[in-house]
């Protein structure tokens, strides 16, 4: 399951996710009902990801959140920012949010350096095994773009090299 925090200052040229930018967007949820909702489907779910925007500068309430979800499931927990990992080190209460992430994946998206792998947009990006729950060969299994069909049969295509409509394919 995906958490997209919205709320980002960094602005990437060529960000994959702008809709996500704006600081004063996206729906506010309370911690709790959200907890809720999660257990609900924990069960089906290996792990979450968090992803915006920029979710570290929701600092506090990301890091209560999964504290509740370290706490109460055995989920992962893979985290996206657009921090370097220096930056991190500097941030109030990283020691807290980072005992309570698996995966984190740092470093601002740069599109003269796209790879588009192992999870990494960019070549400048750091993965950090915070925990020994995943290596960087659980992260090579994981398929480069994913294709969602919703309910009322809209298609999304996304992933790190997300799949493209061409003209004429139905």
């Amino acid at each position: 399951m995906v958490f997209w925090l919205q709320g980002c200052t960094f602005n990437c040229p060529g960000c994959f996710n702008p809709e996500t930018h704006a600081l004063n967007g996206g729906q506010v949820l309370d911690i709790d009902l959200l907890t809720a909702r999660l257990k609900d489907h924990s069960t089906n779910l290996e792990g979450i990801t968090i992803s915006g925007g920029e979710p570290l500068l929701q600092m506090s309430p990301l890091t209560r959140f999964l504290e509740i979800v370290r706490q109460t499931t055995s989920l992962s927990i893979l985290v996206f920012t657009g921090f370097s990992w220096e930056e991190i080190q500097n941030l109030p209460e990283v020691d807290r949010f980072l005992m309570n992430v698996d995966v984190l994946l740092a470093g601002r998206y740069k599109h003269h350096l796209r790879t588009a792998n192992r999870l990494i947009g960019s070549s400048n990006k750091t993965i950090h095994f915070i925990s020994k729950r995943y290596t960087l060969q659980d992260l090579d299994k994981v398929p480069p773009a994913e294709i969602v069909i919703a309910p009322d049969g809209s298609v999304r295509l996304t992933g790190i090299n997300p799949l493209q409509w061409k003209e004429g394919n139905q």
